[in-house]
């Protein structure tokens, strides 16, 4: 069963950048699916982007998209989630979570319900 360990986070100002990475132990990412969520206090948790680890497919919500870039590595077994043009609206904790089920489907929302394997969490904080 793999392990999620990220890193990357820290504190940047708005229009700044980060590259998060989500580094897998025990398994490789070939057959996963793997997404990414950001949690702030009192609110859910919820997903800002997947891919899948075989073929590369990926989904962004639509706060995401054209700011963010989720890729992956497989000879590292690990993903990335680029994030440019920060707002302060980004910060949180960003988790990575991954599963060997097909839930990343460009055509559905980010659950994180249909993930089972999770990190500890990484913390980005967005000043104005």
């Amino acid at each position: 069963q793999v392990q999620l360990v990220e890193s990357g986070g820290g504190s940047v100002q708005a229009g700044g950048s980060l590259r998060l990475s989500c580094a897998a132990s025990g398994d490789t990412f070939d057959y996963y699916h793997i997404g990414w969520f950001r949690q702030v206090p009192g609110k859910k948790r919820e997903g800002v982007s997947c891919i899948s680890g075989s073929d590369e497919k990926t989904r962004y919500v639509d706060s995401a998209k054209g700011r963010f870039t989720i890729s992956i590595d497989n000879s590292k077994d690990t993903v990335y989630l680029q994030m440019d043009s920060l707002k302060p609206e980004d910060t949180g904790v960003y988790y990575c979570a991954a599963d060997l089920m097909p839930v990343c489907n460009p055509h559905a929302d980010i659950k994180t319900s249909l993930y089972d394997l999770w990190g500890q969490g990484t913390q980005v904080t967005v000043s104005s």
